[in-house]
């Protein structure tokens, strides 16, 4: 969460950024950004407008990646994607539902209703399936005037999905597998792994775009304006491919599909293709390249092509199962606005990391840190991202997790603290962050190592035993003990919320050493070590006793415990209730939820220093709240904030609460925190994480 590149940062989110919209013209939830492609940090394309032909689609960093999309009815051409070309009438759009799998869109228009639906099947107790890179699209049609309608559909993708700049050179070639008519593009140049940083485009691999054959598709490669154009005029696509290579920038090339769907009537007429991304590599690990996940079972990009097509129909139902039943838990748990907000936050949550196959086959899992300064497998994102793992599969988490004890345990880390991260995106060869390897200054002792211990925990909890513990009990050892001696009052350092600069007597870091000590104590009991669980649970409830004192401040617990009258969020006690140690009494929990009422415009700020927020954090603070009615005080403005922000980003975590704008930070992971309201209800965490169990 790293603030000296923040400045740029507020630029480039400027470019994106447009006017609030009038309340009454879209009804329901509308979305600061809709994802439409969310695999992983490099295949991650959205809308970012009321209509999904209000504006071009594009990357999680804001850059072009445009997808289009025509339907000719009865010889008159509609746009229902894009914002090329205008002189083609968009089809008014009825309605919009972001689901966790998927986002479906309605439009209405010459006497015929389309469904247009983007499904990407992100169902995190099948780890292979998660790491496919594909996304569905499919349309249906049907009429609406009861009478028969003539009609075409089309797709097409620029070459602005291949490159990181559109000066780069691209290549394409037309395939078969299976059933399946295949086109694919890429860079000629193809530098794998060579660049890494935060405002990046992948720029090598090769998109693939699949449509079954038994669906009789046209396809071709042609400049874009050529696609549109001559399908607009004729219902068909340019006959030949353009010659390649070619520079996108020069007539920008397009991938482009077409289907004939004949006289369509009352009954639904369906058609759909795949999109598809192999990197090749996923990651370097420690100067070892990874391949993706899903290349453990398949050495080809067309095996994983023939068999996502085969798996289409049953993976349609599986994800309509699992909507329909996440949605519904948030819904009992938190609310119809919580839902709403959790089913957006999913697919980010998932998209900001990549599942990788480690040196010897097993998971590795790792986030981007996007627009904050890039780096990979940062502790303190996985920390805030934790709750819908911990939910889902915690498999995943301990995917998250092992790379950094492992580096932890080598001989190039000899600090008696955890690190920080693993290095930049997408290279994990140690980390860049402070210090790095060489320093202490502006690490972030008290606060990696308090959410190292704490996600163990939860892993512990979700798992019904401590064996992950275990591996690890040397490690977690040395960090229970730094925090034992510097936990309870922190010395001047950073916490995850370093744009805020180094604040010493950190009431809310103290907050998380303590439930920190706390979780190594109940580590230690469920591995039998007895004397260690009494040592660190007595410490923790002792440390607890004293915070209360040090802390008080009336109404309100302190900022900092040398400042009376400053406040901030406790979001760190949130614990407490998650993992049921109530080392605090309850009127703690209770004072604090009551005072950040009182702050609640767009949400409310993070402390006294500043208006501004995190969403990730006010949904742990809100999850302290103990009523119905407190919990919807609480999060109501924040349902307002992103129903109206003007900042048209996918979720951006760190907003100003007086006018819901953007201060930085997007489509990160952490959004994933949204899912605590659901760890603390503990019937509902065992009965889903036994989901992935089983």
């Amino acid at each position: 969460m790293k603030a000296r590149s923040i400045a740029l940062k507020l630029l480039c989110c400027l470019v994106i950024s447009v006017p609030m919209r009038a309340a009454s013209d879209t009804p329901g939830f509308r979305p600061p950004a809709v994802p439409l492609v969310t695999c992983n940090p490099y295949f991650s394309v959205w809308s970012t407008a009321d209509r999904l032909t209000y504006d071009a689609t594009r990357h999680w960093t804001g850059a072009k990646q445009e997808l289009h999309s025509l339907v000719r009815i009865d010889g008159r051409a509609w746009r229902i994607m894009g914002d090329e070309r205008r002189d083609i009438q968009p089809m008014p759009q009825t309605s919009l539902q972001v689901l966790p799998t998927r986002t479906i869109y309605e439009f209405e228009g010459g006497g015929v209703h389309i469904t247009l639906t983007f499904l990407t099947p992100v169902l995190p107790s099948d780890l292979d399936l998660m790491s496919w890179p594909v996304t569905y699209l499919s349309w249906e049609a049907r009429s609406l005037d009861g009478k028969e309608h003539q009609v075409s559909i089309e797709y097409d993708n620029t070459a602005q999905l291949v490159v990181n700049t559109e000066d780069e050179p691209v290549g394409w070639q037309r395939e078969e597998t299976g059933g399946l008519s295949v086109l694919r593009m890429g860079t000629e140049a193809q530098p794998v792994l060579k660049k890494f940083g935060d405002d990046l485009r992948i720029d090598w691999g090769y998109l693939y775009v699949a449509a079954p054959k038994a669906q009789s598709p046209q396809s071709v490669v042609a400049n874009v304006n050529s696609v549109i154009g001559t399908f607009a005029r004729k219902g068909s696509l340019p006959p030949a491919d353009t010659r390649m290579p070619r520079p996108p920038h020069d007539h920008m090339p397009a991938m482009a599909v077409a289907f004939d769907l004949g006289n369509v009537g009352a009954d639904p007429v369906e058609r759909h293709l795949i999109l598809a991304y192999d990197q090749i590599y996923a990651i370097e690990y420690f100067h070892k390249p990874l391949r993706p996940y899903w290349r453990l079972k398949r050495t080809e990009a067309s095996s994983l092509l023939e068999e996502a097509d085969r798996s289409y129909s049953s993976l349609a139902t599986r994800c309509g199962r699992f909507d329909a039943d996440l949605v519904a838990e948030l819904t009992r748990v938190g609310g119809e606005k919580y839902a709403r907000l959790a089913a957006l936050a999913y697919r980010q949550a998932m998209a900001a990391q990549i599942l990788a196959a480690g040196p010897d086959g097993e998971p590795v899992f790792l986030p981007k840190e996007n627009f904050s300064n890039g780096c990979i497998g940062t502790v303190d994102v996985i920390y805030p991202a934790s709750p819908i793992l911990l939910l889902l599969n915690p498999k995943l988490l301990e995917a998250s997790l092992a790379p950094l004890f492992e580096y932890a345990e080598s001989d190039r880390w000899h600090f008696p603290f955890a690190p920080h991260d693993l290095g930049t995106y997408p290279l994990a060869n140690g980390q860049v962050y402070g210090g790095g390897e060489k320093s202490d200054v502006d690490q972030m002792p008290v606060e990696e190592s308090g959410n190292m211990l704490l996600l163990v925990a939860g892993i512990a909890k979700a798992e019904g035993g401590a064996s992950f513990a275990g591996k690890y009990w040397p490690l977690l050892t040395k960090w229970a003990e730094y925090l034992r001696d510097k936990g309870l009052d922190p010395a001047n350092q950073l916490c995850t919320d370093d744009f805020a600069g180094h604040l010493a007597h950190n009431a809310n870091l103290s907050l998380k050493a303590i439930e920190a000590l706390d979780a190594y104590g109940e580590l230690a009991g469920m591995l039998g070590k007895n004397q260690e669980h009494d040592l660190y649970s007595n410490t923790a409830q002792e440390f607890a006793r004293q915070w209360v004192k040090m802390a008080d401040d009336g109404d309100h617990y302190r900022l900092a415990f040398d400042k009376p009258g400053t406040w901030s969020q406790k979001y760190n006690l949130v614990w407490d209730k998650v993992l049921g140690f109530h080392l605090f009494p309850a009127d703690v929990a209770a004072k604090e939820v009551v005072y950040y009422e009182t702050k609640n415009h767009f949400g409310f700020p993070l402390d006294n220093r500043q208006d501004y927020t995190k969403l990730d954090w006010e949904f742990w603070s809100a999850t302290l709240a103990d009523s119905a009615a407190d919990w919807e005080s609480l999060i109501s403005p924040i349902y307002d904030w992103a129903n109206q922000s003007p900042s048209r980003v996918p979720l951006t975590d760190w907003y100003w609460t007086t006018d819901g704008t953007q201060v930085g930070f997007q489509a990160r992971s952490v959004v994933g925190g949204l899912f605590i309201k659901m760890l603390a209800d503990s019937e509902t965490w065992k009965r889903w994480a036994g989901r992935a169990a089983n």
